[in-house]
C-alpha cells in the first residue's frame, strides 16, 4: 500500500475578476508545486521500475486511459465528437508549383451577372516524356584558314543527360527495378538506348560514389566510440560469400570489401 497519494489535485478555477494580486501569487506557487510534484512522481516511478528490473521483476506497465469513458455521439455532453485522426484539412497545395492554368466558365451565365473570382481546384499529374536537346556547335574559319568550333557544356559527358542517368540509377538502386525492365521502360518512353548502354550507366564510371563511401568510412572510424564487424553472408557453392559489415556508433552499418576490412584491422 502506498504511503502517499500520487494523484495530483486539480486547482480550482477562479474567475479573473475575483483574483487579487495575492491570489495570483498563490496560484503561481501552486502551479509550480504541481509541476514539481508531477516531475518527482515520474522520477520515483522510474526508480521503482529500475529496482524491479534489478530484482528480475516486471516494471509497472504503462496503461493508457480508456477512451470508452469519454463517450461518443449525442451522449458526449452535447459536444461535437472529435474528427478521426488525419481528417483535419490542411493547405497541402499552397506550396505546389503550377505548370498550367485553365479557366472554366459556367455553361449558362444570366445577363446582368457579376464576376466574383474563382474557385480553384488543383489536379496533380506526372508527365514522363523524352526531352532531346540538339547542341549546334558553330564552326568558323579564321582569316588564316583554320577552323574553330564551339564546345559542349562541361556537364555533358555523353549522349545521355544527367536527368536520364539519375532516373536509371534511382530505378535500379533505390526502387530495385531490374535492368531488363528498365530497358523496356525506356523504350516505351521513346528513349533510343540499348540494353548494353543501360548496363554501362548502372555499373561503369562510379568512382565518385566509391570515393564518397570511402570518405564516410574514414570519418566514421575517426569519430566512433566503437567498431563492430559482422562477417555473415549467404552461402554460394558451399563457400560463404561474405562482405564484412562495420557497425559504428555513428553509422548503423557499412559494407566494405574484404581487402579493405583487412587493412582496417
Amino acid at each position: 500500500m502506498s504511503l502517499f497519494n500520487n494523484k495530483i489535485p486539480v486547482l480550482p478555477k477562479i474567475p479573473e475578476k475575483e483574483r487579487t494580486p495575492l491570489v495570483n501569487e498563490i496560484l503561481e506557487t501552486c502551479f509550480f508545486q504541481k509541476e514539481q510534484l508531477a516531475l518527482k512522481n515520474e522520477i520515483i516511478q522510474a526508480l521503482k521500475d529500475e529496482i524491479a528490473r534489478l530484482k528480475g521483476e516486471k516494471p509497472k506497465p504503462d496503461i493508457k486511459p480508456s477512451n470508452l469513458e469519454k463517450g461518443s455521439g449525442s451522449g458526449n455532453n452535447g459536444k461535437k465528437p472529435k474528427n478521426r485522426p488525419g481528417s483535419k484539412k490542411r493547405k497541402k497545395n499552397r506550396h505546389l508549383k503550377i505548370h498550367n492554368t485553365i479557366s472554366i466558365s459556367p455553361d449558362n451565365i444570366p445577363e446582368g451577372s457579376r464576376f466574383k473570382g474563382y474557385d480553384d481546384y488543383i489536379v496533380q499529374d506526372l508527365v514522363i516524356k523524352p526531352y532531346n536537346i540538339r547542341f549546334r556547335m558553330q564552326r568558323w574559319q579564321t582569316p588564316s584558314g583554320e577552323y574553330i568550333t564551339g564546345k559542349l557544356p562541361e556537364h555533358i559527358k555523353g549522349h545521355y543527360d544527367i536527368n536520364l542517368i539519375r532516373y536509371i540509377l534511382h530505378q535500379y538502386y533505390h526502387a530495385d527495378v531490374t535492368q531488363p525492365l528498365i530497358f523496356e521502360q525506356l523504350l516505351e518512353f521513346g528513349i533510343d538506348i540499348s540494353s548494353g548502354q543501360v548496363n554501362r550507366i548502372i555499373n561503369e564510371n562510379k568512382d565518385i560514389f566509391h570515393a564518397e563511401k570511402d570518405e564516410i568510412l574514414t570519418a566514421g572510424l575517426e569519430v566512433s566510440d566503437y567498431v563492430h564487424v559482422d562477417d555473415t553472408g549467404p552461402g554460394i557453392k558451399v563457400e560463404m560469400d561474405t562482405a564484412p559489415t562495420l557497425v559504428m556508433s555513428c553509422l548503423p552499418g557499412l559494407r566494405v570489401p574484404k581487402a579493405k576490412a583487412g587493412l582496417i584491422f
